[in-house]
């Protein structure tokens, strides 16, 4: 049984190879059909078994109004006349029947399910992986988490839906229709009537509960978005003792979830209803007129019998039918809903003709570089910049100068709008991402570290290092000595422990070393600094200092400082104000020519950039 079970679980691989798109399909009949391309066959299948399924029931129904006939004649003849039959359908009832039920139920079940959702999940998140920073920028985090893991579950129930519901039942309604037919084309009739009152309650049903279901499904990821920010901020929350209004915040999200759902539900209610009362007049209709045939001796027993069977059978799926076609609307409209950070385009891409960026030397030009991010103002407005081979660079300049900005255009986590960055001569947008990404070192004001072990986290720079080198890295970054203290509540210590969601179980400082440690161990040749040291203590800043030195020696370097004092040895210190170079030169040479960096080397305070100097 293990086998058979794993033969249907295997039949798809939904890690198989895709081509990447670009600018993904936009219509959800488009989006649906190009996760499903590596279960086509398998779909055909599985709808050619629904359809056989619905048959072999729709058969039973009939032999049992045969049956009930046979049983009318003479009993002393009945075996004789027919016995084979009884035994065919016997050993078709016992073997034959649960043979065809498992192949199609493993479809289901086995092949369908697990590996639809499951591709989906992979294909999408793969794709947002490709996003640029920006786009990360302009969402929550929690509302595109919850649509990575709504969606895949919500497209699995709508393809489980066709095939386990409405193939059956298209295939089950037209049986039925041809056994009426067979039986007395008057009994027809009355079906037929139904069919299309129940039609159009379908139609009803259907208009309303996609845009309801779309509407619920955005509520539900507005109510995690808020939940999964509160939590990603509780110390700000603890700190400004928001208790209360963070509790409001989000149950305003909570009540406008539950409004969305209820009015969902409405359509359900209002649809069973008038499904009770449409069954009653099919049954009504039906039964009531293959009685009134056999009253006049036009029908017999069996057929009254089969016919009943029959209607008894519909009224109790017509439930299920509407359920399940509702059900798929629904889903589909989760789908769609998810489609609106899935489906999102790739704006930042490599170019066509990308290649791979190679540093000899490690030399920086910058020419007229713009950006403001769409805006009227801020940013950058025409940068000109050269940075030598090996050269250490100090970048300064009041909040919101353009200093982040320039470190982001020069990790092209965004496209710039005017002008260009090249490397050793090679235009960065004409390179791969990946490849100019791993030429650059950098370490952040704000170090974040992703919810694993310390090791994990220090060989995130480079994950084939040896241990031997990881640990010399952790001692250079003056961290290996409070690591041998850690231990989580899983029992790991040392380089084993896990620091917590963005390493929140450590201090500013910790989590600055091993971030540190990370960069020293990537050994790239370019190296941004911002505010490197800004989370250390004074005496671990000093010790670091020296490592951040040596770190430097023989590569290119860009340092955003706040505390002029940790930039002041730069080979040059360049000055930005709304987003122009004002002033360049080393730390002596700016501060006897008496300009803004001299003014606000002078109105320091305790060591640091005042924002408003």
């Amino acid at each position: 049984m293990k086998k058979l079970f794993s033969y249907f679980e295997n039949l798809v691989d939904p890690y198989v190879a895709y081509p990447e798109e670009n600018v993904p399909p936009k219509t959800l009949w488009r989006f649906i059909l190009g996760y499903s391309q590596p279960f086509k066959r398998v779909f055909w299948v599985a709808g050619l078994f629904s359809i056989v399924v619905a048959t072999v029931e729709i058969a039973l129904i009939f032999y049992m109004g045969w049956i009930v006939d046979v049983l009318s004649g003479d009993p002393s003849r009945v075996w004789a006349e027919h016995g084979t039959t009884l035994i065919v359908l016997a050993v078709f009832i016992v073997f034959l029947r649960p043979l065809l039920h498992i192949v199609d139920v493993m479809l289901i079940n086995q092949t369908i399910l697990p590996n639809f959702g499951t591709l989906i999940r992979w294909r999408a998140h793969s794709h947002v992986m490709r996003q640029s920073v920006g786009w990360f920028e302009n969402d929550f985090a929690g509302r595109i988490a919850n649509r990575i893991m709504q969606t895949p579950p919500a497209a699995g129930e709508a393809v489980f839906q066709v095939f386990d519901a409405l193939t059956f039942a298209l295939a089950y309604v037209i049986g039925a229709a041809v056994l009426l037919w067979g039986a007395d084309v008057r009994l027809v009739l009355p079906l037929i009537i139904w069919l299309i009152v129940y039609s159009m309650l379908i139609r009803w049903t259907v208009a309303r509960v996609g845009p309801a279901s779309k509407a619920a499904s955005d509520a539900r990821s507005a109510v995690t978005g808020r939940v999964v920010d509160s939590y990603t901020n509780v110390h700000s929350v603890k700190m400004f003792a928001h208790h209360g209004e963070e509790l409001s915040f989000v149950r305003e999200a909570i009540e406008r979830a539950r409004e969305t759902f209820m009015a969902e539900m409405r359509i359900f209610t209002l649809m069973d209803l008038a499904l009770v009362t449409l069954n009653g007049l099919l049954i009504v209709g039906v039964v009531g007129w293959s009685v009134f045939l056999w009253m006049q001796g036009e029908a017999s027993v069996g057929v009254v019998a089969a016919t009943t069977a029959l209607t008894l059978r519909l009224n109790a799926m017509t439930a299920w039918i509407m359920w399940a076609l509702t059900s798929f609307f629904r889903q589909l409209g989760v789908v769609a809903e998810g489609m609106e950070t899935i489906a999102q385009p790739i704006e930042l891409v490599d170019a066509q003709s990308a290649k791979p960026l190679l540093i000899a030397d490690g030399q920086i030009e910058i020419k007229a570089l713009a950006h403001s991010y769409g805006r009227a103002t801020g940013g950058l407005e025409g940068v000109d910049l050269s940075i030598a081979a090996g050269q250490k660079v100090g970048l300064v300049g009041r909040s919101g100068a353009g200093k982040s900005t320039l470190v982001k255009l020069l990790l092209r986590f965004y496209d710039a709008e005017g002008g260009q960055i090249l490397i050793d001569g090679q235009d960065i947008a004409k390179v791969t991402q990946d490849s100019l990404r791993a030429q650059i070192g950098m370490v952040q004001q704000e170090s974040s570290l992703l919810h694993r072990s310390v090791r994990e986290n220090i060989l995130y720079g480079r994950p084939d290092a040896s241990e031997e080198e990881l640990l010399h890295a952790a001692r250079q970054a003056q961290a290996l000595e409070f690591i041998n203290t850690l231990a989580d509540t899983e029992g790991n210590v040392g380089l084993d422990a896990r620091v917590g969601e963005r390493g929140v179980k450590l201090s500013g400082g910790q989590r600055q070393r091993i971030t540190l440690a990370r960069v020293i161990l990537k050994n790239a040749p370019v190296l941004l600094l911002d505010e490197a040291t800004s989370a250390l203590d004074s005496e671990v800043e000093a010790a670091i200092q020296d490592t951040l030195y040596g770190m430097m020696e023989g590569k290119t370097v860009i340092a955003i400082a706040h505390r002029l004092s940790t930039i002041a040895q730069m080979d040059k210190i360049v000055v930005l104000d709304a987003g122009r170079i004002v002033e360049a030169g080393t730390h002596a040479e700016l501060l006897a020519k008496g300009g803004l960096y001299a003014e606000l080397w002078a109105r320091q305070s305790g060591g640091f950039l005042g924002e408003n100097a």
